[in-house]
This record gives structure tokens, C-alpha cells and sequence, in this order.
């Protein structure tokens, strides 16, 4: 079971106004890391993907693992800038400012059921760009997968395009 009382909220973090759900705390914690872990596992596997990718920098601490379980490769989507070779790039909103980020465009095979990962779905605008890098992949489908969901956001209402979204908690 996952304890949704061990994640830190930090108001005003990184600008005023905006409530920052730090999760390591979860980290610190190895039962609850494991809960956390099991419990994406179990998600992920339903939803039988062919690859998974995450979102930096966060999606990082679960996803490599999740993939590894499933024995399906692992793809980074990181900041521009950071990644050596040839790219898709897609720029989007934050809640305080722009931001861009990008794919290897040769990291995944066209046609593949794919798992976007995320740490928190909030406004939907990194996931939202996400879904438009893997779309010059063609996917057979797209399903996302979240530790953390703040529906008043709405978030999820952009995510179009995915064939199943699944939130751990919801704040």
C-alpha cells in the first residue's frame, strides 16, 4: 500500500504560489520506495509496454526500474541541450516560465506500445510535449503512468492521444 501522507509538500517552492510534492522522502525510505516501486510495477504491467520513457528529472528514480523488471528498454527525455545526438524537441509551458525538452530520434521503434512515466501530473504541460515527441514514433499507443496527480490542474485533459492514464494518489 502507498502511503501518500510520506510525501513532503513544500509551498512556494520553486516560485511563490505553486506547492512542490517532494518525494524524497519516499527515497528515504526503503519500504515505502519499495510500496512506491511495487505499486508502479503493477500498473505498468497491465498496461504491456514495449518501452518506457520518463521524464527528467524525477521519472528518472522509477522508471530505468520499472523497464529493467520488464525487461523492455529504457528511454530519457531530458532537458535541450543534454542529449549528444540528433533530436526531436518540443518546447511547452510551465506554471512559471517555458521549458523544451527532447528525444534521441532514433531511441524508439516505430509502432511500439508505449509507457510515458512521470513523477507528478500537474498542469500536463511536460507530458503533453512528451506525447507529441513520441508521436514522430508512431505509436501503436501510448499509456501514461504517474506517482502523483493533481486533478485541479487538469492535467490529464491534455494528455490526448493516450490510451490509458493511471495515477498512483491523487492531491
Amino acid at each position: 500500500m502507498v502511503d501518500s501522507s510520506k510525501i513532503r509538500v513544500v509551498p512556494d517552492f520553486p516560485t511563490e504560489g505553486i506547492k512542490f510534492y517532494d518525494i524524497t522522502t519516499i527515497l528515504n525510505d526503503p519500504t515505502e520506495f519499495q510500496n512506491v516501486f511495487q505499486a508502479l510495477l503493477t500498473e505498468a504491467k497491465k498496461m504491456n509496454p514495449e518501452v518506457i520513457i520518463a521524464l527528467e528529472a524525477r521519472g528518472y528514480f522509477f522508471a530505468p526500474a520499472i523497464a529493467l523488471a520488464l525487461n523492455i528498454p529504457f528511454v530519457p527525455v531530458r532537458k535541450k541541450g543534454k542529449l549528444p545526438f540528433h533530436t526531436f524537441q518540443e518546447t511547452y509551458d510551465l506554471e512559471y516560465g517555458q521549458a523544451s525538452i527532447e528525444i534521441h530520434n532514433d531511441a524508439i521503434r516505430p509502432h511500439s506500445r508505449i509507457l510515458l512515466f512521470d513523477d507528478v501530473l500537474a498542469t500536463g504541460g511536460t507530458a503533453q510535449a512528451a506525447i507529441k515527441l513520441l508521436n514522430h514514433f508512431e505509436p501503436k499507443d501510448i499509456s501514461a503512468l504517474f506517482y502523483i496527480e493533481l486533478p485541479a490542474l487538469h492535467g490529464r485533459e491534455k494528455l490526448t492521444g493516450v490510451e490509458n492514464i493511471v495515477s498512483l494518489i491523487t492531491f
